[in-house]
């Protein structure tokens, strides 16, 4: 095959893939890039809830959970045990944790193929060698990142008592990026 011709074809499949995010979220906006929170012509809809598989580890019950909580705000952290920002953002999540904890469902959910790249033992080491303490979850068939369209991870999603999500946002954040995150979903109405 020509070289042309390879390009051609890679060209053509992110000409499709824009195509199809853009068909699926909309343009992106010029307003706050930090904030992807899905709004729509059809306003900001409840996104549909998920069942997650949840792990026994420290402050996780083996299990399963519903998401979004249907009593209560809910926080989302992806991530996974090979991605150095996740690791280094874990102080940031404990802090925020520590502090709005009991008002959210606060949880952390990998995608990684659990059982065939990663086992639930090496995720539950990575947890506590991190000082994890709140619910872990699983999401293998990256159902539920596809859901909030994850942009990378660490990644993390707020949605308010309602199932809307209020906030999301892509990379290392600090503290106080996150518990403003997460306020937004705690506020009556939202933002």
């Amino acid at each position: 095959m020509r070289r042309r011709d390879v390009l051609a074809g890679i060209g053509s499949l992110g000409v499709i893939g824009g195509a199809g995010a853009v068909a699926i979220n909309g343009f992106p906006s010029a307003g706050n890039a930090d904030n992807a929170d899905n709004e729509s012509d059809d306003g900001n809809k409840p996104v549909d809830p998920r069942t997650v598989e949840t792990i026994e580890a420290p402050g996780s019950e083996a299990g399963e959970v519903r998401v979004p909580a249907t009593d209560q705000a809910t926080f989302i952290d992806f991530f996974a045990t090979w991605c150095d920002p996740c690791e280094e953002q874990m102080p940031a999540l404990i802090e925020a944790h520590d502090r709005l904890g009991d008002d959210v469902l606060f949880m952390s959910v990998t995608n990684e193929a659990v059982g065939r790249s990663v086992t639930k033992a090496k995720i539950v080491d990575w947890w506590e060698k991190n000082d994890g303490s709140w619910t872990v979850g699983i999401d293998p068939t990256a159902e539920l990142s596809s859901q909030y369209v994850i942009q990378g991870i660490p990644y993390a999603v707020a949605i308010d008592a309602s199932g809307r999500i209020q906030w999301s946002s892509g990379g290392k954040k600090s503290t106080d990026d996150l518990v403003a995150g997460i306020e937004q979903a705690l506020e009556p109405g939202g933002q």
